[in-house]
């Protein structure tokens, strides 16, 4: 039986979380965890207006539907010289949701024409835990880089591909990932959120 429900149907972000989670939280085993798609969960409308509203919605309605503390993130890229779109939209940048590459080519192309030196992002993430009595957590973190002009590596997931972080020779897509945890957005975001998740759980 599951002691924490995850809310999203993204099987790349459930191993990310967890494998930030894994060592913070005492006894925590992948077992006790399940995701809203193992779980059956639907998925909310996300109407908020900025990352902790949406991810709070996600895991408030998790929450709810299951009767588990529930965690969740709301994640995206935001681009200095767009005002900070993509945002909350990056999910959604190309029209259809979770079309990673569809959304990085329009991103792409979109800055083909911006300098090098004006070509500066970051990654931002809202981690949150909300427990079915309504105690609720909210952590925020970013990570800060810049643009590339073409996609690079395998590895990661969304805008990973093109983003490098400050500090690194290489994109998100290309650090191992264990690196990419330590310096993420989603990493920063969990490794706040996890004592209140251990404290919740009793860990």
């Amino acid at each position: 039986m599951p002691r924490l429900a995850i809310a999203t149907h993204n099987s790349h972000k459930v191993g990310e979380i967890w494998g930030i989670l894994a060592p913070l939280v005492p006894g925590l085993s992948r077992d006790d965890v399940a995701s809203a798609r193992e779980l059956g969960a639907p998925s909310p409308v996300e109407d908020g207006v900025t990352f902790a509203e949406n991810a709070l919605i996600k895991a408030r309605a998790l929450a709810a539907s299951t009767g588990l503390p529930a965690i969740a993130d709301d994640s995206g890229i935001a681009v200095d010289v767009m005002g900070g779109a993509p945002g909350i939209f990056s999910a959604l940048w190309s029209g259809r949701h979770g079309a990673d590459r569809e959304n990085l080519e329009l991103l792409l192309a979109q800055m083909a024409d911006i300098p090098d030196e004006h070509r500066g992002a970051r990654f931002v993430c809202a981690a949150v835990l909300v427990t079915p009595d309504g105690v609720e957590h909210t952590c925020v973190a970013h990570q800060e880089g810049e643009l590339l002009r073409a996609p690079a590596g395998e590895g990661g997931f969304g805008y990973d591909p093109i983003f490098r972080a400050h500090g690194e020779a290489v994109s998100n897509a290309e650090l191992t990932p264990e690196r990419k945890n330590e310096i993420s957005h989603r990493g920063r975001a969990f490794r706040m959120l996890a004592p209140h998740v251990a404290e919740v759980l009793g860990a």
